[in-house]
């Protein structure tokens, strides 16, 4: 077992684990877009990020792939942490500023304006169907295209390739192909709708 401090609780974690199953392991939430239970770990989305303090060093590292080490601190939510997974969220939700999930997370951890410009990809490149595709399906119909800002998630040649089985598992683990945001806001625009929910069942009415 490996002896670790996260968010100042001392515990203990297998020699195996990564910081985000010690800590959800402990009830703590970290929260993620391109990790899922079963698939392999390639910290894409950065949402999971955490501080890691060692040697009285300090380190921003995604908790998902970060193997659980001795004596290491980990804060899941310092200012540090807060600071830097908002402006996580804001980038995705320029890739994607309708999604339903990211909105809902931008509510959540206090986003309330967006300062990159909103470009509508539909997608947030995290790899979740890639992986699916290949490690659960074993099909790998589909695989990431061209470099930099032209990256997409395409079959080969844009044509539907033979291992493609319509399966509907690319969509199903996508956490942004779903129906858009109902805010009352226009699209792309940050809506924090449920913002004002959350506020309501924190503060019940006295009534």
């Amino acid at each position: 077992m490996v002896k670790l401090i996260i968010d100042s609780q001392s515990v203990e974690a297998e020699e195996t684990w990564t910081v985000l199953e010690a800590a959800r392991y402990y009830g703590i939430d970290i929260p993620t877009l391109c990790y899922y239970e079963g698939l392999s770990p390639t910290s894409s989305c950065r949402l999971c990020v955490v501080e890691v303090i060692r040697g009285g060093r300090s380190r921003l590292t995604a908790s998902c792939s970060m193997p659980v080490q001795e004596g290491i601190e980990v804060r899941t939510n310092s200012e540090r942490v807060r600071k830097a997974r908002k402006v996580i969220i804001e980038l995705l939700l320029a890739s994607c500023p309708n999604s339903r999930t990211l909105q809902c997370l931008a509510s959540k951890y206090g986003v309330t304006k967006i300062r990159f410009k909103p470009e509508d990809r539909g997608c947030i490149l995290c790899g979740l169907c890639v992986r699916m595709c290949e490690e659960q399906m074993q099909a790998g119909a589909i695989g990431f295209v061209y470099r930099g800002v032209d990256r997409e998630v395409a079959m080969p040649f844009h044509t539907r390739h033979e291992a493609c089985r319509e399966c509907g598992a690319c969509q199903f683990i996508c956490p942004v192909c779903e129906m858009p945001c109902q805010g009352p806001m226009q699209p792309g625009q940050l809506c924090n709708a449920c913002l004002d929910a959350v506020q309501l069942e924190a503060f019940p009415s006295k009534d």
